[in-house]
């Protein structure tokens, strides 16, 4: 039987990427977003690499249709969920206080909310399907809080913690939770986006960069494996952060991520 992976927010970049990508791999798909006419094309690309899936309407900040989209997936897909990837989010950047405050709520409502339901409606067929995975998709400036990110990095160490709870939690039900930890990535969602980041550090990584270590993440090798990990950084930039940042004393760290922001 094949396996399983319901994706959100999966009609453009990263999320279009890794559902392309499990296709390919024999995944049978699940493509979720608000954007009707970008699940369109997908569907027609996954159908042209011989792939297959069931795509849909989804706003990740509705919990009864979070619940009500799953359980249709999953009939779907011969009752397995074997992976979730909670994808869908919104990046917002600038000064905290100029930033108007219904955007800051938009925010935490797709990138915590949305991850909480979809993290709550899919439980009950993650835990009837032995090896199931959740990749939750966190962001590098879970590491240390973003200068002009302030709400969103705050939002990704909500995601953070919620991924190390339920890895320890979940882990009684054989489900892994583990989540993603990039950079700044060359979607959209950057497009217009220029911080004292993004001049420091730049905009490396691409879509499909993100999708293949999100495979890697969900077909560990041995040695991740045998060491549980929970947190995948992705690219050299973030690796070395998250390597400084667990090493180095507070104090060291706030000066690093302060001269990366330009301050």
């Amino acid at each position: 039987m094949k396996r399983s992976v319901f994706i959100t927010g999966a009609a453009t970049g990263i999320g279009r990427a890794t559902a392309l990508l499990f296709a390919r791999r024999g995944y049978f798909v699940g493509g979720y977003d608000i954007d009707d006419q970008g699940l369109e094309l997908l569907a027609a690309d996954i159908g042209a690499v011989a792939g297959a899936g069931t795509f849909g309407h989804l706003d990740v900040t509705d919990a009864e249709e979070v619940s009500q989209r799953l359980s249709e997936f999953v009939s779907s897909a011969g009752g397995r969920l074997d992976v979730l990837i909670n994808n869908a989010g919104l990046l917002n950047a600038g000064h905290f206080e100029e930033i108007p405050i219904e955007v800051h709520h938009r925010e935490i409502e797709v990138n915590v909310k949305g991850v909480v339901n979809g993290l709550h409606g899919a439980f009950p067929f993650l835990k009837t399907t032995p090896g199931a995975v959740v990749v939750n998709l966190a962001s590098a400036s879970a590491i240390y809080g973003q200068a002009e990110l302030a709400n969103y990095s705050a939002t990704k160490f909500y995601v953070r913690a919620i991924t190390e709870a339920l890895n320890l939690e979940w882990g009684d039900y054989d489900i892994r939770v583990v989540d993603m930890w990039p950079l700044y990535v060359q979607t959209a969602m950057t497009r217009d986006v220029k911080t004292g980041t993004t001049t420091s550090l730049g905009i490396r990584l691409s879509a499909q960069d993100i999708a293949e270590d999100i495979l890697a993440a969900v077909q560990p090798t041995w040695p991740r494996r045998s060491i549980r990990q929970v947190h995948f950084a992705v690219g050299t930039q973030a690796k070395v952060l998250a390597l400084g940042a667990r090493f180095s004393p507070a104090w060291l760290t706030r000066l690093v991520n302060k001269r990366l922001a330009g301050r």
